[in-house]
């Protein structure tokens, strides 16, 4: 939010004025003489008010032809003898659709939200607004009447005209993007003033070059004000009409508002905000001042009976921000009759999603079951996966949870107090008294719904604790209550109450997770919501790396499930990365962002959000009127690094250079898988993923003595993906079936290569296959296909249920299967039956899971007990985080220049001639980790009779715990041993290029000790195994040693 100025208002909008306003209003009076429903002695007394007294501004009669005029007048007039004598309302309503826009017209009592009839400025946001973008949009002006409907009641009429826009330049481009002449509606152009063309030239100007709103206040001569806000079209939902609900809440009304869009992209909405009647009588003599309506909190009216105009529009201005984030929750009608505030209504729609993922919901009687059940029994495990799954799902659906909340509305304030006293007012001042009185000596404008802390100190978490078991009458109330205090307790940063913010992001202590469904404690977690999304970020380690993926859902149902299972799966995703990452020296991570149902379309609005409001948290220092200093609990910087995964891999360019704009020092290294542009290593480009992938079944061949082109293989994940698509450039086997996004490609006599190849090499998927290709035997079904029959007579109802079950299908069978893609958990103690024939023999020998976590570990361990060999996610498929963890370090090696011309493709397309060196260097080192791991695994397998999805795990567990270990030795502090380490840890062709002295003296030191440990844990156990002897890490390092002495 921009503060500008103070500016005058002595120019606006031109007024609407209508030359033939007098014969409309013939035309008006001799139909309702011809309709005679109103007595013809009244019929000029009330066309008279209606056209002269009621006040409606002459658009009105402008845009409504007299017939429809006519037909309103009759319904007005029939409204009001039906209400005579009567206390209710005089209800209008009336709506007029048109091809390019439509009329709504309804009964308007100043201040105060309409929460019965129908809502029209919700259908203008859904309907107009929400949708409006350059190709089509619609404006808006909108008019109350300056008289009333009804002698007896304070109600005047609502006008709303909305319009398709007409630019001038529908197109605009170059300079033509910031001249308001160019990308403005040409009847806004005929209607505004110099000032306001100056004036939203401004904002617009600052919308360009910002994410989130730009908000603009100043006082009008007439003793009211005017509010303008400015934003990127689609970047929000629903605010024109939460607008509305917000100044209400301050006994604020609107005279007049307008809503413009411009061809550029920007939105701008201005509103002409007074007191409403009712605030006024309760001002002090002589001066203006508001309070909240008489339904508000208590607590809230108590704490602050009196603030004056200038204090309603700040608090309206700071919270048209948070609005911005979150227009709608369910809590909003408690929000529009004042019984909960913007902040309360926003903090209890976080505190609902946050209590959907993370109550506690197996309870003490599944932990003790857990003990007493043998881990390696299969039968055993299968039990507490069933029972584990249907705890979760049916315990605390989002329905019982929203029910409970909207019950304890005093216990929301209480908690919401208790949340806002830690992470509003600052810590180190003295009592909640202080604290406010300091903010608004400061002329911070403190929040309203802080102000009940003048009264009284919140209630501390002892305290919270008493009260929730007190008022609560069951342990499902109590519980749900408990997780909005738990989530108080471990919130450490937060951007709720930053001036423009676009999400909300909370950096969470991760204390509260259950131990028993989350046995590794991450290190940093961050929750992340916006109006579009809900989403997480989990990582293991200060110092971590790992991909950002959209979730989708294709239908409601499907939604319900990600939404149940969001938290679960990135936790699982970033302990996999983490053990993924042994070789590198940053840690593991995820990022998830889950689309709302109705913003299935808006996958990068939804990532611009999560990644600006996780910066947020990331960057410190003020920007008066942009950014505040946060309360830190935390009370160190971090940095995060962001890579591609599904849904992201085309947004990491965009990621990175809005870090830049923000000013984040370690923008270069915030994302990989950028464009070679900027300098990043694209992964399917060069098939660093499946380079890793490859080699276990390169590796399986090799110890087996296999003839690659005599293994059959099944496939999920397609050739226009970048695992997929890369598995059949760089493989040679005859590949039987592939499954991706758009059906099921089958023939046993071997899928075409040559055809493969062009589809992998166009990124196009399997409904692009030629079909004329497959054998008498082969097949293709498509999710869309319906009633088909297949060549051996099997009869497909559907081909989306075909394709999503077809990896369990008995047509799937092959010697190898690696999946490329998939939903994580697509093979789980429950269906890994199906892998099996009617024999007991498996339908696969070789397993190499590409994709992560498409098996559980259970499923894993069934087969590999069966005689499948088997090698999971963590180990297979690390190709990619070792290409994105030698990026960064390249990124934090070389300045900006150097990086520039070393690093990025130049303005010619080409490639330098370092940048093609480096890549195959990280190309030889991910082969050659995956070289070294497997060869590692099979003959610790072979040596132990292990699972190699356990000692998968148990390797990952011995590096990782050495790698720590080792960064608290003395080591490092021997210098000969630390520059023999790092010479063979780092790219040479890096220190051939500016040397090792260089990338000690400019890669942080953090970093650096990591990739010591990283280099010895990782060769030591891939090289002695996960259970060496006590002497094996002495006769390890005295190799290291001798070679240090003898550099000397």
């Amino acid at each position: 939010m921009t503060v500008l100025d103070p500016v005058s208002a002595n120019s606006d909008y031109t007024d609407n004025v209508y030359s033939g306003k007098q014969d409309h209003r013939a035309q008006v009076c001799a139909i309702l003489e011809q309709e005679g429903s109103i007595p013809q002695h009244l019929i000029d007394t009330e066309v008279d008010w209606f056209y002269n007294v009621l006040g409606l501004d002459d658009m009105y009669f402008m845009v409504e032809a007299p017939t429809t005029v006519a037909s309103h007048l009759t319904s007005l007039y029939g409204s009001q003898l039906s209400s005579a004598g009567q206390d209710n309302l005089v209800n209008v309503t009336f709506q007029t659709r048109h091809e390019s826009g439509a009329v709504f017209i309804h009964n308007s009592v100043p201040g105060v939200s309409k929460t019965e009839g129908p809502h029209f400025e919700q259908m203008i946001d859904a309907e107009y607004l929400d949708i409006s973008v350059p190709q089509k949009a619609y404006r808006v002006e909108s008019y109350r009447s300056r008289g009333k409907v009804s002698k007896s009641l304070d109600a005047s009429l609502r006008t709303y005209f909305v319009n398709a826009c007409d630019f001038v330049n529908p197109t605009p481009e170059g300079d033509a993007v910031n001249d308001i002449a160019q990308v403005s509606d040409r009847t806004f152009l005929a209607k505004a003033t110099p000032h306001v063309l100056d004036l939203y030239g401004g904002v617009i100007a600052k919308v360009l070059c910002r994410s989130g709103p730009v908000i603009v206040s100043d006082e009008l001569p007439s003793g009211g004000y005017r509010l303008v806000i400015g934003y990127r079209q689609r970047s929000t939902q629903g605010f024109y009409s939460a607008l509305s609900d917000l100044y209400h809440y301050y006994s604020m009304y609107s005279s007049r508002k307008y809503v413009e869009q411009f061809s550029n992209g920007v939105t701008i909405i201005s509103l002409y905000l007074d007191l409403a009647k009712h605030a006024k009588k309760l001002t002090h003599s002589g001066a203006g001042s508001c309070t909240t309506s008489s339904n508000a909190s208590p607590v809230l009216s108590a704490a602050m009976p009196h603030t004056s105009v200038e204090e309603c529009v700040a608090q309206i201005k700071k919270e048209a921000s948070l609005l911005f984030c979150i227009p709608n929750t369910p809590f909003q009608t408690l929000f529009k009759t004042g019984e909960l505030s913007v902040q309360e209504a926003v903090y209890a729609n976080v505190g609902w999603i946050f209590a959907q993922h993370f109550l506690n919901r197996l309870g003490s009687e599944y932990a003790t079951l857990a003990e007493i059940l043998d881990p390696n029994d299969a039968t055993d495990v299968e039990v507490l996966a069933k029972l584990k799954k249907r705890l979760r799902q049916e315990t605390f659906t989002r329905e019982l949870v929203l029910d409970i909340l909207l019950r304890h509305r005093e216990l929301i304030k209480d908690l919401y107090a208790h949340f806002a006293h830690v992470h509003y007012v600052s810590a180190d001042a003295g009592s909640a008294v202080s604290k406010v009185a300091d903010r608004l000596k400061a002329d911070l404008h403190v929040s309203l719904s802080m102000t009940r802390l003048q009264e009284q100190e919140p209630l501390s978490s002892d305290e919270l604790r008493l009260k929730i078991t007190r008022i609560t009458t069951n342990d499902h109330d109590a519980m749900v209550m408990r997780a909005l205090l738990d989530f108080n307790e471990h919130v450490l940063k937060t951007n709720f109450y930053q001036p423009t913010k676009v999400a909300l992001s909370f950096r969470m202590d991760p204390g509260f997770l259950p131990a028993i469904e989350y046995p590794t404690k991450p290190y940093g977690l961050f929750l992340v919501i916006g109006n579009e999304f809900r989403g997480f970020h989990v990582r293991f380690q200060d110092v971590a790396r790992g991909g950002i993926r959209i979730v989708r859902s294709r239908n409601a149902e499907a939604f319900s499930i990600n939404q149940r299972t969001l938290f679960d799966e990135n936790y699982s995703l970033a302990s996999t990365q983490h053990r993924k990452n042994k070789d590198i020296p940053e840690g593991g991570s995820k990022g998830t962002i889950l689309l709302n149902m109705d913003a299935q379309d808006k996958p990068f609005v939804a990532f611009e959000k999560y990644v600006d409001a996780v910066l947020d948290l990331l960057l410190t220092g003020e920007t008066p009127g942009i950014k505040n200093r946060l309360v830190d609990r935390l009370g160190h910087n971090e940095i995060l690094f962001f890579g591609p995964d599904e849904g992201t891999a085309g947004y990491m360019d965009w990621a990175s250079q809005h870090a830049r704009k923000r000013g984040a020092p370690f923008w270069k290294a915030f994302t990989t898988g950028k464009s070679q542009t900027l300098g990043g290593i694209p992964h399917d480009t060069y098939g660093m993923t499946t380079r890793s992938v490859h080699q276990y079944v390169l590796g399986i061949m090799r110890q087996l003595g296999l003839d690659e082109s005599e293994c059959t293989k099944l496939q999920t994940g397609g050739p226009d993906g970048d695992l997929g698509s890369n598995e059949i450039k760089i493989s040679h086997d005859r590949t039987t079936a592939i499954v991706d996004g758009s059906g099921v490609l089958y023939d046993p006599q071997g899928i075409d290569r040559a055809e493969l190849a062009r589809l992998a090499n166009a990124r196009q998927m399997i409904q692009e296959f030629d079909a004329s290709k497959l054998s008498s035997d082969g097949f293709r079904v498509l999710v869309d296909d319906f009633q088909i029959t297949l060549p051996d007579g099997t009869h497909v109802q559907d081909g989306l249920s075909f394709r999503n079950s077809f990896h369990v299908n008995p047509l799937a069978a092959a010697d190898f299967f690696v999946p490329c893609g998939g939903r994580p958990e697509s093979i789980d103690i429950n269906n890994v039956g199906k892998l099996f024939d009617a024999d007991g023999t498996t339908r696969f020998k070789y397993v190499v899971e590409g994709a992560n976590l498409f098996f559980t570990q259970d499923a894993r361990l069934r087969l590999e007990k069966a005689g499948v060999h088997l090698f999971k996610d963590a180990s297979a498929n690390k190709g990619g985080v070792t290409s994105s963890s030698l990026e960064v370090l390249a990124a934090l090696s070389l300045t900006d220049d150097e990086f520039g011309r070393l690093m990025c493709k130049q303005s010619d397309g080409s490639l330098p001639a370092f940048y093609q060196e480096y890549v195959a260097g990280v190309q030889n080192a991910i082969e050659a980790n995956a070289a070294r791991e497997f060869e590692c695994l099979w003959n610790e397998s072979k040596a132990t009779g292990k699972s190699k999805s356990v000692l998968s795990d148990d390797l990952s567990v011995a590096i990782v715990e050495l790698r720590k270990n080792l960064e608290s030795t003395t080591l490092w502090d021997n210098v000969a041993l630390r520059h023999l380490i790092m010479r063979e840890a780092l790219p040479a062709r890096l220190l051939k290029e500016i040397g090792l002295d260089t990338i000690l003296a400019r890669v942080p030191l953090n970093y650096l000790k990591a990739i010591f440990g990283a280099y010895l844990a990782s060769h030591f156990v891939y090289e002695y195994g996960t259970s060496p002897s006590q002497f094996a890490f002495f006769e390890f390092m005295s190799r290291y040693y001798a070679k240090a002495d003898s550099a000397v």
